[in-house]
């Protein structure tokens, strides 16, 4: 695999371009850890997933490796059954924490990866089945990572709205 400049933009337009798959599990996803944490969360509109997808592709160091993660998983597979293979999910992990951004934000859109893989089965409802990677074993966990890196980097939760109460301010009292 080679990941050019050009590979870059043929990523970011394909990612943008599936807002109308994404947004849904987005959503799917944070209304299941609402309930899980007795919290109200804000749904993300496609409109607002594509203009993320924008500033993630907008730094070229995030891009190249969103970029290749994504190409990798669109085209990841394994011949029959596969036991012991995980790839997939290593990738589809990897995928989630590079969108999401530093710590700790890395780490929930790992564990929030999962989550979501849990509710995507691509090998099944597969809805455009001559898609380029549909039906491959990577499928369900790219659109699960996109899902997973976009609702943690995006505003909705009400714990990441405001100042945090453990800051320090080291000109004062806080």
């Amino acid at each position: 695999m080679r990941v050019t400049p050009q590979t870059v933009r043929d990523e970011h337009a394909w990612v943008r371009d599936r807002a109308d798959v994404v947004v849904p599990i987005l959503n799917d996803t944070r209304d299941r850890l609402g309930r899980l944490f007795e919290t109200e969360v804000d749904a993300v509109a496609p409109d607002a997933y594509r203009r993320e997808v924008d500033a993630v592709f907008a730094d070229g160091e995030v891009a190249v490796n969103v970029a290749g993660c994504v190409a990798l998983l669109r085209d990841l597979d394994v011949e029959g059954d596969y036991p012991g293979f995980v790839v997939d999910e290593v990738l589809g992990r990897e995928l989630a924490a590079t969108i999401a951004g530093g710590r700790p934000l890395s780490l929930l859109a790992q564990a929030t990866f999962h989550v979501a893989d849990l509710y995507v089965d691509r090998d099944v409802t597969a809805d455009e089945p001559d898609e380029p990677g549909a039906g491959t074993a990577g499928a369900d966990d790219l659109d699960a990572a996109l899902a997973a890196g976009f609702q943690t980097r995006l505003p909705g939760w009400d714990w990441r709205e405001g100042t945090s109460p453990f800051a320090v301010n080291a000109g004062g009292s806080g």
